[in-house]
């Protein structure tokens, strides 16, 4: 009672500016489960966080300024449930293949060396795989400023105001083209039905057909009564995809209202050295009906000149090559077997691709249904194509809190090696290219 009183009397003696009041939100979703897989002759069961959404910690709050002016800024952390750390991996443990296809080390003849061809390329392989992919690109965007996934708040970090005629945004972000394919997506980004667990270069890897968030954004965004909205999205350096794009920029158009919420995206990166980078023009969205909602979405993706190649490059110059050298190569046979490494990668890591997916959900009591198909069509000259069909089923036990399970399956072709993945965790590859894939997940997700 003291310390109050003491208060209102400090605030009578002392002019202090008007302040307007601010609306502070602690938020989150807490999501795990188990997920059984077949991806090749032995069968894998594992835990995994963020199966149907990826779990996340979250601070979001509005100071009201009043005449239609809002400040609001918003933080959002990613959380591994099964760890308690920030970073997934992939869930299956196999080898992709995709970007080494036809990378040949000459011996020369030479039966000491023949050996030494054969255990780089196996460490190629290995280095190649999301895994180390994801640990390298950091090291390479940290080294030069940029923000990559993996840090605190790498899922959004963002400030911005609100303004009668609009808001403008400034932070970590989706991106406009994301919004339109989340949209879309009859499993919402998640589970094994995801629509973006078969979207991209040829095998999974990290040759993505899509930049899912941007860094060092700046985002203008208007909504009309009428359901109509609209955003244009600018990045400077070390934005758009993985944080290595010298400029990005994107936009959408949608419309949420009478049941739809339909829309059409673009996103475009470019490279550091001034090439064009990652193109992504994704339409589709929802339409609700009753007890139905149905989903469709169409997707094209091109990369030519991939920026995460450097990354690469950089694994090769930095660790492979000084072994090689180490070991007794001769700097002449290291030096031929770095031009294979890089003609190889630069031409297996292209993207062009259209994809598209179809689903529906039906209410059922407290649940729902849900069902889709997806496919998509590879133009590259590895025509690894990959269909996906899945099927589940979702109960709110509360307003609050989920259970589900989902059952998915995919057919790669030729090159390809998709496997099953959840909302925070690639699905990884399959045994062998051109393997089937087929998983069952079971989870809870709980939001507070």
């Amino acid at each position: 009672m003291k310390l109050k009183m003491l208060a209102a009397v400090l605030t009578t003696c002392f002019t202090a500016p008007v302040l307007a009041q601010t609306n502070v939100t602690i938020y989150g979703i807490l999501d795990a489960g188990i997920q059984f897989n077949s991806n090749g002759k032995a069968n894998q069961t594992k835990m995994v966080s963020g199966i149907a959404d990826g779990s996340r910690l979250g601070f979001k709050g509005t100071e009201d300024m009043g005449g239609g002016y809002k400040a609001i800024f918003n933080l959002e952390a990613r959380v591994e449930v099964d760890t308690g750390a920030n970073k997934a991996g992939n869930i299956s443990d196999y080898q992709g293949y995709a970007l080494t296809k036809g990378m040949d080390f000459p011996d020369f003849g030479n039966p000491t060396l023949k050996g030494a061809a054969a255990q780089t390329l196996q460490g190629v392989r290995e280095a190649l795989q999301p895994k180390y992919n994801v640990n390298a690109t950091n090291t390479y965007v940290l080294q030069r400023g940029g923000g990559p996934d993996g840090g605190m708040f790498d899922r959004t970090a963002m400030v911005g105001l609100i303004t009668p005629v609009g808001a403008v945004l400034a932070g970590r972000m989706y991106t406009p083209a994301y919004e339109i394919f989340n949209a879309a997506d009859t499993f919402e980004s998640g589970m094994a039905g995801s629509w973006g667990g078969i979207t991209g270069g040829t095998g999974g890897l990290l040759t993505s057909g899509m930049a899912i968030r941007s860094n060092k954004a700046a985002q203008y965004r208007i909504e009309l009564p009428s359901g109509i909205a609209a955003s244009l999205m600018y990045g400077f350096k070390n934005s758009g995809y993985v944080g290595l794009d010298d400029k990005f920029i994107a936009g959408m158009v949608k419309y949420k209202a009478n049941g739809f919420d339909v829309g059409i995206g673009y996103n475009r990166g470019t490279n550091m050295d001034g090439t064009t980078g990652l193109i992504t023009t994704t339409a589709g969205g929802s339409y609700a009906a009753g007890d139905f909602k149905f989903f469709a979405g169409y997707q094209a993706m091109k990369n030519e000149n991939s920026i995460l190649l450097p990354v690469f490059y950089d694994a090769w110059d930095k660790e492979i090559g000084p072994s090689l050298r180490n070991a007794g190569v001769p700097a002449a046979v290291v030096g031929a077997w770095t031009s294979v490494f890089r003609t190889t990668v630069a031409k297996n890591f292209k993207l062009d691709a259209t994809s598209y997916s179809l689903g529906m959900h039906y209410k059922v009591g407290n649940g729902r249904i849900m069902t889709s198909y997806s496919h998509q069509d590879d133009r590259t000259l590895s025509n690894s194509d990959v269909t996906q069909i899945a099927i589940g089923y979702d109960y709110n036990l509360s307003k609050r809190t989920d259970v589900y399970t989902v059952f998915g399956r995919i057919r790669n072709q030729n090159d390809g090696q998709y496997a099953l993945g959840a909302a925070s965790a690639s699905g990884g590859f399959t045994e062998t290219p051109g393997g089937s894939a087929r998983a069952v997940q079971i989870g809870m997700r709980h939001r507070f």
